[in-house]
């Protein structure tokens, strides 16, 4: 059970193009890398060995009542979107470290499949647009993750970098690139006693954005958090199953600016909180299985869509 307490994803987070696609948020394109509530449960810490995770993300959002995102060169109103996004991840904690700590690399790449439709005014007026768009995403690294554990506790400092390998068109109403890196450093800390099940966990970071030279536009830098709090019961000879909430605070501290930036600053802001369920095996030929599905309602936004994430993650430790 020390194995799976330290199993990794990070990014995940992960999931750069779910992050992106995933959050019609403010900033150009009205979405931004990172994604309102995907990390910090106790599988999302650095690992202590190889990890191959699979993570699915759904979006479904809507920007009613006169709300207007940008995208690309143009402004969109009734925008609804829906996004799936399936990404490989592969994490890797090495032997090698400083302070006591260990050092873990990872890398996240997506497919993402986006349909996206709104009443657009551009340079040739206003009208109603439907496009749908699909392939590789922004990828995600973590070129620099290290990470402690002593006991129930286990804490790391990370820094994510998403770069702009996914396609993108500024003239198009949905595309699964944004065309610009994040840098974002975060820190982990979570909490799980083998005594008695209970687990808090929670996860906060700074998302830098480098400029879209495409359309001239600087995205503002974000602050976001999330917390898990949740109990973990033996499922009798088959495992151990956990359920809980996880909660997420999103809001952008600086506003978007640049030619592009046709709404000014645009700073946004979202919350949310949703039930959370995981399982994990007991040792199968020497490896562990674990999964978590969690779903995350938004209840309070500003300048972007609101709408509902699912996520479900699968992780082989080896």
């Amino acid at each position: 059970m020390k194995k799976w307490a330290m199993i990794v994803i990070l990014g995940l987070t992960l999931c750069v193009m779910l992050d992106r696609g995933s959050s019609l948020q403010a900033s150009q394109y009205g979405m931004h890398h990172y994604s309102p509530g995907a990390l910090a449960s106790f599988i999302d810490g650095a690992p202590t060995g190889l990890a191959v995770l699979n993570v699915f993300n759904y979006y479904g959002g809507s920007a009613q009542g006169g709300t207007t995102i940008p995208i690309g060169i143009q402004l969109a109103t009734d925008l609804a979107a829906n996004i799936y996004a399936d990404s490989l991840v592969l994490a890797y904690g090495t032997p090698f470290g400083i302070l006591g700590g260990k050092f873990s690399v990872a890398a996240l790449l997506p497919y993402v499949w986006c349909e996206v439709s709104a009443n657009v005014s551009g340079p040739k007026g206003t009208q109603a647009r439907h496009d749908t768009a699909e392939g590789l995403g922004d990828m995600l690294l973590i070129p620099f993750w290290l990470g402690w554990n002593k006991g129930d506790f286990k804490w790391d400092l990370r820094l994510n970098v998403y770069a702009p390998t996914g396609e993108y068109d500024k003239e198009a109403l949905a595309n699964v690139g944004l065309n610009y890196w994040t840098f974002e450093p975060a820190v982990y800390f979570s909490y799980l006693s083998k005594k008695i099940g209970l687990e808090v966990t929670a996860l906060a970071g700074l998302s830098f954005n480098t400029k879209n030279e495409a359309v001239d536009y600087q995205s503002g830098d974000i602050f976001h958090i999330d917390l898990t709090v949740a109990e973990h019961l033996p499922l009798f000879d088959y495992g151990v199953i956990g359920l809980g909430v996880n909660a997420f605070y999103w809001k952008q501290f600086t506003g978007d600016s640049g030619t592009g930036a046709l709404l000014g600053s645009f700073e946004g802001r979202t919350q949310g909180v949703g039930p959370v369920l995981s399982y994990i095996s007991p040792p199968i030929c020497g490896q562990t299985i674990l999964a978590e599905v969690k779903w995350l309602p938004e209840l309070d936004v500003k300048n972007r869509a609101s709408g509902d994430y699912v996520w479900f993650k699968l992780v082989w430790a080896f």
